[in-house]
């Protein structure tokens, strides 16, 4: 399976541009990391692909066809920030519950005690609650993850448990795997590949891109 972006465009309303023209692709199986600085788009791209939004102009093909936009998405995005990716009523056993994601020796190897199990989002740290959408995000059907600076607001210990069981997980199902990061010595170690978005998003300067420094790319 093929995830594919071909000549995409996305700017908000009103604003400057963010992505224009970027080509990417990636097989299954594959683990390819996105760089560039802060504000060049890493983030929307991502939610592009994953479908949280519609690009501009261009399109995102799963083997060469549109993403269908009902049922459980094949392409899944874990966030940087994760109380925003969970229900905050909901116990954390009703969110792994929802992704039909329960499976014991996932939740052991990402150290996910029983007890949470039965607590709400507020009554977890930040790194609790990135463990619980790491696993989520791991369900039967998931062919493509997304990881957008998952582990940047981890201790070094809990961001080892995480990427040792992402790493697994990834290479024994051929799960393809893009990572954004600043850290290029995590990209290094864990991608097969690297691309730097500078490189690939062809955003015009300033009378076309609202870039008002002379700069070659626009920024976010």
């Amino acid at each position: 399976m093929r995830l594919e972006a071909r000549n995409l465009g996305f700017c908000y309303a009103g604003g400057p541009w963010i992505l224009k023209d970027v080509n990417f692709s990636m097989e299954e199986g594959e683990r390819v990391g996105l760089v560039g600085p802060s504000g060049y788009g890493k983030s929307t791209l991502v939610k592009l692909l994953a479908g949280y939004l519609e690009p501009c102009e261009g399109e995102i093909l799963l083997d060469g066809k549109p993403m269908k936009k009902k049922g459980v998405c094949p392409v899944q995005l874990i966030y940087q920030h994760p109380e925003k990716a969970i229900n905050p009523r909901w116990k954390m056993k009703k969110v792994l519950e929802e992704s039909g994601m329960y499976r014991e020796e996932v939740l052991e190897a990402l150290g996910i005690e029983e007890e949470w199990l039965e607590r709400y989002p507020r009554e977890l740290s930040g790194g609790e609650l990135q463990r619980f959408c790491v696993a989520r995000s791991l369900f039967e059907g998931t062919h493509f993850l997304l990881a957008d600076e998952m582990s940047t607001m981890l201790d070094v210990i809990t961001q080892a448990q995480i990427w040792n069981l992402m790493l697994r997980e990834v290479e024994k199902r051929k799960i393809g795997l893009l990572a954004v990061t600043h850290n290029m010595a995590l990209a290094d170690c864990v991608c097969t590949r690297t691309i730097n978005l500078a490189q690939v998003n062809h955003i015009k300067c300033a009378e076309e891109s609202g870039c008002k420094n002379g700069c070659e790319y626009g920024t976010v």
